[in-house]
């Protein structure tokens, strides 16, 4: 356990969780000028590290999320600026990359789903152009012969969210932010009020504000009274890594994403010569084991997709835990608990929302103000649901 700088009194914010969320929100705290630190074994790391990274807020907008799309689309607009002002602070490049997504559809009724889709989208404003087949096969030559068509959405992007955690973790340095190499044990409450937390090793933090962004984890920490645990659980996802060699290079030039067979499946190439192609879907509590099973349908569908895939190396396969909530939106903000707040519960949205994230909860920390576009995100959407389980 490193711990350092903490003054005598304890710091103002002391945030539980050192994945992408916690740092964005230890570093715009620290911007305005709290005492900040992080508690988390291996800051930088987390759920992020097996993300993709599309910032899709169009081409992943599903029915009954209108209201979260609207977060989405906040936060899709802050991501220039955000990557701007994050490389100008740290040095280091975040593999932001304003490509483009070309979403795309194999046979008649997967066709169909993606054309509902596109009315959908339509019908909320959005930005999104159908277009043939051919066209696809345009757009991406490695595309398979018998696509049908697709959504070409030009405003949805990506980054490296492995890149992302490293330039946040610096940037959290170089403000000031102290960080806690342990796990928190439990939460401290006296008098009704969150007040810190102990640590694995013993060791007892305070704080003026206490912030639990643990992810998929944030219900599991101990000391939480029941009515504000957030309601939490871990969702698999299992993702593939390829390596793209040079005389294959340029193999796509956007985010691809198709629909096969009712399921879906995306391939993000980075600028360094790597492939994304993710990511399933599972409900399987804590279990993170990479199956035969799942590397088998990805590569499956990707193959229906884009056939050469098969012909690139295979370098990495990973499974990580996205932390879902009741409604798959996150928890921002205060809790019925004074003292402790939420940055949890983003689910498939964390890359896409960390800087709207990093906004609303450093507003919240220095005002005691939710804004008014993240008020239907606060855990008080929740609020009967968390006393029944309390009783």
């Amino acid at each position: 356990m490193l711990s350092s700088g903490c003054p005598p009194q304890g710091d103002d914010v002391l945030v539980i969780g050192g994945g992408i969320i916690g740092l964005v929100t230890a570093w715009r705290a620290a911007q305005h000028g709290l005492r900040t630190a992080v508690v988390d074994p291996s800051p930088g790391g987390g759920a992020a590290r097996v993300a993709a990274g599309m910032l899709a807020a169009v081409t992943e907008l599903q029915y009954g999320e209108q209201t979260l799309l609207d977060l989405n689309l906040a936060s899709a607009r802050r991501y220039p600026s955000f990557a701007a002002e994050l490389t100008e602070a740290t040095g280091l490049d975040l593999g932001y990359r304003p490509c483009g997504t070309l979403a795309v559809a194999l046979d008649s009724d997967d066709r169909a789903a993606l054309r509902e889709l596109h009315a959908f989208q339509l019908s909320l404003g959005l930005e999104s152009e159908w277009i043939s087949g051919r066209d696809c096969r345009r757009l991406e030559p490695m595309l398979a012969p018998g696509v049908r068509g697709g959504l070409r959405v030009d405003g949805d992007h990506q980054v490296d969210p492995r890149r992302l955690g490293a330039a946040l973790l610096r940037a959290c340095e170089l403000a000031g932010v102290t960080f806690h190499r342990d796990l928190a044990d439990r939460v401290t409450v006296d008098g009704d009020r969150a007040h810190g937390v102990v640590l694995r090793d013993g060791t007892a933090l305070t704080a003026g504000q206490v912030v639990l962004a643990a992810g998929s984890l944030s219900a599991t920490v101990a000391g939480l009274p029941e009515h504000v645990r957030p309601p939490v659980r871990p969702v698999k996802g299992q993702v593939l890594r390829l390596r793209i060699p040079q005389a294959y290079a340029p193999f796509l030039s956007r985010t691809v994403r198709g629909v096969v067979r009712g399921g879906h499946v995306y391939l993000v190439p980075r600028e360094n010569g790597e492939l994304v192609v993710g990511a399933t879907s599972e409900e399987l509590g804590w279990d993170t084991t990479v199956t035969a099973g799942g590397v088998y349908e990805l590569l499956r569908d990707a193959h229906d997709l884009v056939p050469g895939i098969t012909e690139l190396p295979l370098s990495e396969t990973l499974a990580g835990l996205r932390p879902g909530s009741p409604d798959n939106a996150p928890m921002l903000g205060p809790t019925a608990l004074p003292g402790l707040l939420l940055a949890t519960g983003h689910h498939r949205n964390g890359v896409l929302l960390t800087p709207v994230t990093g906004d609303v909860m450093a507003q919240v920390l220095t005002t005691g103000e939710v804004p008014a576009y993240a008020r239907p995100f606060t855990s008080a959407r929740f609020a009967n649901a968390l006393q029944e389980q309390a009783v």
